[in-house]
């Protein structure tokens, strides 16, 4: 993830290989995938496979289907936005904001430039950037985002004034 401060940092690997996704046929002949957070099947583009994929490590990492929020709507500039993945502590505090794009698309810095748009709204205090094959993620503060090296674990409890993310 690359910060206003202008240092690159490399984005990661995801830490598993992708997991097989629940996949049939609708109509038309269509490709869908069943989406574990919104119980429902979905077309199965290719961003869509890369978000079923976040959702599936996201879980996997103790998050909550409940707490997760799949193309969460929101007002910016006029307009409604719709922010990828958006995980939520129990307390219904954005934790986590999410932009997924297609395999391929590369994980720089407009796309980063527009998850912090996004965040100006969400107020979320881990961003993640994915095109599948590639994570990044970090904190933001103060206009720059510091890179952190993996997704943080679901914060099995809150503090007092803000998220936890301790056990």
């Amino acid at each position: 993830m690359n910060n206003r401060g202008g240092r690159e940092r490399p984005t990661r690997q995801l830490p598993t290989p992708p997991p097989t996704l629940p996949t049939r046929s609708g109509a038309g002949g269509r490709a869908e995938v069943l989406d574990p957070v919104r119980r429902r099947w979905v077309a199965f583009t290719p961003e869509e496979g890369v978000r079923q994929r976040l959702l599936r490590h996201l879980l996997a990492l103790g998050y909550p289907a409940g707490l997760l929020a799949v193309e969460r709507p929101f007002p910016y500039m006029g307009q409604m936005w719709r922010a990828d993945v958006v995980a939520y502590d129990r307390s219904h505090r954005p934790l986590v904001l999410a932009e997924c794009k297609a395999p391929g698309v590369r994980l720089g810095q407009a796309v980063l430039d527009q998850l912090a748009r996004y965040n100006t709204v969400v107020k979320a205090g881990i961003l993640v950037l994915t095109n599948g094959a590639e994570i990044a993620v970090g904190t933001p503060a103060d206009g720059v985002v510091t890179p952190l090296p993996a997704v943080p674990p679901f914060p099995n409890r809150a503090e007092p004034g803000g998220p936890a993310w301790s056990g």
